[in-house]
């Protein structure tokens, strides 16, 4: 390991650079580009300033509850269910509060994690400011894990309590189970549940108006205190669990909500999970602007229309794939929209046939990108007047670009992976994106090797082939690893799955590497196709040799159900594994 990781102080996995051995100086320098105001404090130098408590505190997205409360306190905070249950800033506040302190009752300490297994419901939102105000770390887990892997980051995380909506429960003590047959206690459950069905477990609403409401908020002692722990998607080996900062959290929040072109009082619908990086960190968003959080349980084009029309929504986001279904979903499920609906997609290229329907439903499609390690949104395709005078099949391939970094990181790279060169701005040579900035995350918990991999040469390395145009915006060409390479020649899945999805009978298009004898890998796509609609597999192959070089056209067509993620991401994984088990073409 790299000398400077040894002489840094690791708190719970996680780099803290604040106490710097002077003889490593430069070698910080190299990997985290540690400049000499971080280490010396020169204000120090300018006779009469102080810092205090007058002029300074830790930021926090915790600040954006307190103000909501004061300023937005009669403004709805959250509307969920056919109950529809709601409350108000004021309300929100005082709940979580009182959820902080009754945490605090349990024995939760500064540092110690509390964990989450919910859908997109009331008490998510609420945990999200109670677990740090009660000085704890959020650790909110996939609702897709099996008890098995539940299990392992449970552990991993070393969560003292966990809080599980009853649609997971059977999943959820499954792997407390499997816990107690190890050495390590497992955490307490507390249930979250809306029926009145009796259960011998510490229940949400009870333990939440056991606390008291002049409880003192554990404000983080310092702005780098974790806050969340969110554990990435995971495929062939353990989710790495990604630690987030209360300064990153604060910063990116507002970078969020200002690329969303959010203005005060929002009516946001939730379809991005919630425990998703914190939600894309518009959990506290909609905190800092008196918005409404509108929960939806389960995601269907038939409930996200009928919620927008209810409720007057003017904001949501979503995967790709989310926005695929919502175009493709049939006459009567679609509703008209009461307003032009801005939607945020990230999380793979979305086709641009698909943003040109939807806003022909009247959205308006904001483009953005990121990772896990970035808080979520890192960049965003930042609409440029101009543009708008283009035809349309060259406004959507513009809006289609990954673009430019947002307010709050201080920058984004496309750079060689191997020498750490900048490749040029000419729309074609291929590098890995990188960032650098206040909202690249502090670490991987507990895995420092892993750290110093993802930060080498002073940016996080995220694994994502990308070009970078003339005008600076970039575009994203393939995940590293997925890749075909045939020939000796690179093929952008993207690329490939860019026109399966102008065929009129494909509803969704995956494209992965096959192995081949002669060629080494060749194009193998996956495809489900639109209610309706049979084609057979030498059409599409045609089709793709058609509108692209030939070498890049898929050999191989399957047409199945595309897994995904419970974010809306295909799990190219799962259809590298069968691509392989195919055996090669000769």
């Amino acid at each position: 390991m790299n000398q400077f990781f040894k002489n840094s102080r690791l708190v719970r996995g996680v780099f803290h650079f604040s106490k710097i051995n002077p003889k490593n100086t430069q070698i910080s320098r190299q990997i985290c580009n540690i400049s000499d105001d971080f280490q010396t404090e020169s204000w120090r130098s300018m006779e009469g300033l102080v810092k205090c408590s007058v002029n300074y505190v830790p930021l926090t997205p915790l600040s954006f509850l307190e103000r909501a409360a004061n300023v937005f306190r009669d403004r709805t905070s959250v509307i969920y269910g056919e109950k529809k249950l709601k409350y108000n800033w004021e309300e929100t506040h005082d709940r979580c509060v009182k959820l902080a302190s009754a945490l605090v009752h349990l024995g939760i300490s500064h540092g110690d994690v509390v964990a989450t297994l919910a859908p997109n419901v009331p008490a998510m939102q609420e945990l999200h400011f109670a677990v740090p105000m009660a000085g704890a770390i959020l650790c909110t887990l996939n609702t897709r894990h099996d008890s098995p892997m539940l299990s392992i980051l449970l552990e991993h995380s070393e969560a003292k309590v966990i809080f599980v909506d009853q649609q997971f429960l059977e999943i959820a003590r499954g792997a407390l189970a499997l816990l107690a047959d190890k050495t390590q206690k497992p955490p307490l459950l507390v249930v979250i549940r809306e029926s009145d069905s009796d259960t011998h477990d510490f229940e949400y609403e009870s333990l939440l108006k056991s606390g008291d409401n002049n409880f003192a908020i554990r404000w983080p002692r310092t702005e780098f205190d974790p806050i969340s722990i969110n554990y990435t998607s995971g495929t062939t080996s353990r989710p790495k669990g990604v630690v987030y900062s209360h300064r990153g959290a604060y910063l990116n929040t507002i970078a969020t909500f200002l690329l969303h072109e959010m203005n005060s009082f929002p009516v946001y619908l939730w379809t991005v999970p919630t425990f998703h990086c914190n939600g894309w960190c518009m959990v506290w968003g909609l905190a800092a602007l008196g918005g409404t959080s509108v929960c939806l349980r389960n995601v269907s084009p038939k409930n996200i229309f009928e919620n927008i029309s209810l409720y007057k929504v003017t904001h949501m986001g979503g995967a790709p794939t989310v926005l695929n279904k919502m175009v493709n979903s049939p006459p009567c499920d679609l509703k008209p929209l009461p307003h032009k609906v801005k939607i945020m997609t990230g999380g793979s290229p979305p086709p641009p046939q698909v943003i040109s329907k939807m806003e022909e439903l009247g959205f308006g499609v904001n483009h953005l990108y990121g990772l896990t390690e970035t808080y979520g949104p890192g960049t965003y395709c930042l609409w440029r007047p101009e543009w708008d005078s283009l035809p349309p099949d060259e406004k959507f391939i513009l809006k289609a670009r990954q673009g430019v970094q947002h307010l709050c990181l201080k920058e984004v790279d496309i750079r060689d992976s191997t020498t750490m060169k900048k490749v040029p701005a000419d729309g074609k040579t291929i590098g890995e994106i990188m960032f650098r900035g206040n909202t690249v995350m502090s670490g991987y918990l507990k895995d420092a090797k892993a750290t110093e991999e993802a930060f080498r040469g002073g940016w996080f390395h995220s694994g994502d082939l990308a070009v970078k145009h003339p005008d600076g915006y970039i575009e994203v060409k393939d995940r590293l690893k997925d890749i075909v390479i045939s020939g000796g020649e690179n093929i952008s899945t993207v690329e490939v799955e860019r026109v399966l999805y102008s065929h009129p009978a494909v509803l969704e298009a995956a494209v992965v590497a096959r192995p081949d004898n002669h060629w080494g890998q060749t194009p193998c796509a996956f495809l489900e196709l639109k209610e309706g609609f049979s084609v057979g597999d030498q059409e599409i192959i045609k089709f793709c040799r058609d509108n692209l070089p030939h070498y890049m056209a898929p050999r191989t067509v399957i047409f199945e159900d595309i897994p995904k993620t419970s974010t809306g991401k295909i799990q190219k994984f799962i259809l590298r594994e069968k691509a392989n088990a195919l055996g090669s073409l000769f």
